[in-house]
């Protein structure tokens, strides 16, 4: 942890406590880089699982839920990007470093490594099996007459494709895929939504409860909250991304990253709101957990909104792979004295892409996926968290709008997390019991 001394800031900027392991840090974004590597990490393919939560929680607690985890995240996000550098002079470029400066350097690690990890491993998880199933769909619809693969080859193609991009060294390097993937994600979102809306409603749609058993009911209810907490998963990167753009005392890295912030969520809430809204209407308790599956005409369009779900989480998986990259590539650095370089990267990371591959292909479980990892690691990274360190670090007055503010987006994610944990835990279970592997 560094701490704060009684000089004056510096105007030449204070390096975190380590550098990315290849060419250092490079601070020369523009605060629109922001805006797209938070869409890209924070508008993924779990927007497509909003209709199918709905069906869970029905139309005002999902609603309310949706609106509620906006706004939370949105002022968890800020706090993120004030912490970036609160103590001057120095700029916390990594989750972990706030974590060490608000817990301490033995404590921080571990309360706040694992649950990103969890977050960025479990997001790289996930689209490991929507970019197959997504390409797979594709395929099937764009291709009629061709043999049709298993879902299992379809993500073995989407995860080849990451062992080459996997060697870009830093985020500012893999600009240009998180620009198309932030494009993608606004633009499948939009099909989504209007195709729902041309259709119509299904006939004899129904927006009771499922029919189930009182304890499953219960249980899908649970892992409902946690594919909302999936959607708003931006904070897990949110320091990696601040830390690519410059600052000095007059104009903080923050000015620029709550710019950018801002219009992530605009964008975000573009497309969540209709998406979840419009297809929970359109299809009712029988949506499927990815409403494009729902959706079978117009064919060209629906074919068309696939290949833009498998682009925007080629995008994405890089965004959070980078940090996890990082920590690899330092812990063979330190431990095993691993020279940096091309030779490196190719161990480090194709080991990682390899290993989330290998789970992605073994259980496919899309929206159970979201859930057990939404709760798990979302919910604290995006909800709790950043409120906990806030409160430690800026200590506001205790019964003042900002402490009970706090207090609440803490009970609320605590909550979410021990209830969609349990939930997508125990779907995983019942489902992989009735699932022929590798097919």
């Amino acid at each position: 942890m560094v701490s704060a001394t009684s000089s004056p800031p510096s105007k030449v900027e204070v390096e975190s406590e380590q550098k990315w392991v290849d060419n250092g840090k490079s601070r020369n974004a523009k605060w629109w880089y922001s805006t797209f590597h938070t869409v890209t990490a924070m508008i993924g393919a779990g927007v497509l699982s909003l209709p199918y939560a709905m069906a869970y929680l029905g139309w005002i607690p999902g609603t309310l839920m949706l609106l509620l985890s906006w706004s939370l995240t949105l002022n968890t996000m800020w706090q993120m990007i004030q912490l970036h550098e609160c103590v001057p002079g120095t700029r916390f470029d990594r989750y972990v470093d706030l974590g060490k400066h608000a817990f301490g350097p033995k404590l921080g690690p571990w309360i706040v490594l694992p649950q990103q990890l969890i977050v960025q491993i479990g997001c790289n998880i996930v689209y490991m099996v929507i970019g197959g199933k997504c390409l797979k769909k594709f395929m099937e619809i764009a291709c009629i007459n061709c043999t049709q693969l298993k879902q299992s080859y379809w993500i073995l193609i989407f995860g080849g494709i990451h062992f080459f991009l996997s060697q870009l060294p830093n985020f500012n390097s893999v600009a240009s895929v998180s620009l198309a993937a932030a494009v993608m994600s606004l633009s499948y979102s939009t099909i989504a939504w209007v195709a729902c809306l041309a259709r119509g409603r299904v006939e004899n749609v129904s927006y009771l409860y499922k029919e189930t058993s009182t304890s499953d009911l219960i249980f899908r209810i649970f892992n409902a909250l946690g594919q909302i907490s999936f959607a708003f998963a931006g904070h897990a990167v949110a320091l990696e991304i601040q830390a690519t753009i410059p600052s000095t005392p007059e104009k903080p890295s923050k000015i620029p990253m709550w710019k950018g912030a801002i219009g992530a969520y605009v964008i975000n809430a573009i497309c969540y709101f209709p998406v979840a809204l419009i297809g929970y209407w359109a299809f009712g308790r029988d949506v499927d957990d990815n409403v494009l599956m729902s959706l079978e005409r117009p064919a060209w369009l629906i074919a068309s909104a696939n290949l833009m779900v498998f682009i925007h989480v080629v995008g994405s998986y890089q965004v959070y792979a980078m940090p996890v990259f990082d920590l690899i590539e330092r812990m063979m650095i330190k431990r095993w004295n691993f020279p940096p370089g091309l030779p490196l990267r190719l161990v480090a990371r194709s080991s990682f892409v390899a290993f989330t591959l290998f789970i992605g292909v073994t259980f496919p479980f899309f929206g159970d996926l979201l859930g057990f990892f939404g709760g798990f690691g979302f919910a604290p990274t995006s909800y709790f968290l950043p409120s906990i360190m806030w409160l430690i670090i800026k200590k506001p007055k205790r019964f003042s709008i900002n402490w009970f503010i706090n207090w609440a987006a803490i009970y609320i994610g605590v909550c979410i997390m021990l209830a969609s944990t349990v939930g997508g835990f125990r779907n995983i279970i019942a489902d992989s019991s009735t699932y022929s592997f590798y097919t």
